[in-house]
């Protein structure tokens, strides 16, 4: 193929590439942008629907339902003072971002009010497992607010089809469930978890509203423009400065949680594989800590069983440099007999599963090969009887066998075949004149065409 022909080729695939990605054609900026200063106005029936959206969220968390937070997550209007601080710093427009800004605070304060309030009253106080998953945020919650961000802006720029969108990106970023969880945490005084919900809603906004400037510059909305010059570089250079403050710590712990979700992986991988050591047969870990800082990380079990020796603990202890972890401490608590008649029931229970678990594999590895040795056996033969019958009539052979052999066809792809073959050994290994005679035999004894012999002399 020519230069001239790959060119050719090359120019029509990257100008079908910018047709099929293109925005421009169906973006109306100028209705996006008054729809998301709409969605920055909080007051009147905005004030209502947030109130009553938290509460709804937060009975949700608290019964454990998911369609119930699902729907609250529907109605809330968190959203858009949050787009309007992306708008407001892709377009340079300052009295936009204080605006955003401004109703953002009010409303995390009533969201974080509310759920407060609900918490103190309910006399359901355990964190269910819907509230404990919003406590801390993780690298795959930094994507999901990024991506959500992204799908939410193309789809409030689209002239049609845009509800569905948002409502699902709505549910996705889960902006309210994480301000419930802080109220949760305010209420029941366990400020880590309201410390972790509120992290996690100040992630969310952040890569909702980072994703929303991106967009925002990509499809070349109109920069706001100043009569005051010395005034335009001053909002400028005013949004440049919030936007190194907000961004750079905000890369830093989203590089941090990128290390401790890897460190999390790893310290998982570990616990699983060494827990099917034959150190671990009479031993079973009750519980596992992970414990990562930048400082320190550590790894924490808590074990009930036989008590392991100090060369075992060794072994663990290098067995983390095989998970790269070679940075990580592992702490190890043997409870021994410590354990209440009920705590101890639950571990013999769980040991014995384990036992009847391996018991149930090496079941199966016992079936695997015996159906093996079973495909090897040649079908409606009576060994013994021509066992009989060889010695009567050759008494030169010492020893035989005649089984089906697994043999590599093409070893590239691994294919095999199975063949009847000979194994024998002659007691005067010069007297092989009946050979010849005893394949033939052994070939109209067993209703065989071709007999492969292997003379182990």
């Amino acid at each position: 193929m020519t230069m001239d022909k790959l060119q050719f080729y090359w120019n029509k695939s990257r100008r079908f590439v910018q047709t099929l990605a293109n925005l421009s054609n169906d973006t109306d900026i100028e209705a996006t942008v008054n729809s998301i200063e709409k969605g920055v106005e909080f007051k009147g029936a905005n004030v209502w629907i947030l109130f009553f959206a938290i509460i709804i969220a937060s009975v949700g968390l608290n019964v454990n339902s998911t369609a119930v937070i699902i729907g609250a997550m529907l109605i809330s209007p968190l959203m858009g003072p949050i787009n309007g601080i992306g708008l407001a710093v892709g377009v340079n427009d300052s009295a936009l971002l204080k605006h955003s800004l401004k109703n953002l605070i009010v409303m995390v304060l009533i969201s974080l009010t509310a759920s407060t309030a609900y918490f103190f009253i309910s006399p359901l106080n355990d964190a269910q497992s819907e509230l404990l998953a919003r406590t801390s945020p993780t690298i795959y919650d930094v994507f999901i607010a990024v991506f959500g961000g992204f799908a939410g802006i193309v789809a409030s720029s689209r002239k049609e089809g845009k509800i569905t969108i948002i409502s699902g990106v709505a549910i996705a970023t889960a902006l309210m469930p994480p301000l419930c969880t802080a109220g949760f945490g305010l209420a029941t005084g366990q400020y880590r978890f309201f410390l972790g919900a509120f992290y996690l809603f100040f992630i969310n906004s952040f890569f909702i509203a980072l994703a929303t400037f991106v967009m925002v510059r990509y499809m070349h909305f109109p920069m706001k423009q100043y009569l005051d010059a010395s005034r335009q570089k001053i909002v400028k250079r005013s949004i440049t400065a919030f936007s190194i403050i907000v961004i750079v710590p905000s890369v830093f712990v989203a590089w941090n949680m990128i290390a401790e979700t890897r460190f999390d992986s790893k310290a998982i991988h570990y616990v699983q594989d060494i827990q099917k050591e034959v150190i671990f047969d009479e031993i079973e870990i009750i519980s596992v800590q992970r414990n990562y800082s930048r400082k320190e990380k550590e790894i924490a079990l808590s074990l009930v069983g036989k008590t392991l020796e100090q060369n075992q603990i060794d072994h663990l202890q290098r067995k983390l440099h095989e998970y790269g972890l070679a940075d990580t401490r592992l702490s190890i608590k043997q409870t021994g007999g410590t354990l209440d008649v009920n705590m101890q029931a639950n571990v013999l229970s769980r040991l014995l599963d384990r036992k009847d678990e391996q018991l149930q594999s090496k079941d199966e590895t016992i079936m695997e090969l015996s159906n093996e040795l079973e495909k090897m056996k040649l079908s409606g033969i009576d060994n013994l009887q021509i066992a009989r019958e060889i010695a009567a009539g050759y008494q030169n052979v010492k020893r035989f066998s005649v089984s089906n052999l697994a043999v590599y066809t093409d070893v590239s792809t691994g294919k095999t075949d199975t063949i009847p073959t000979l194994l024998i050994e002659w007691i005067n290994p010069n007297d092989t004149v009946n050979v010849g005679k005893l394949i033939e035999w052994l070939k109209v004894r067993l209703s065989m065409e071709t007999l492969k012999v292997i003379d182990e002399h």
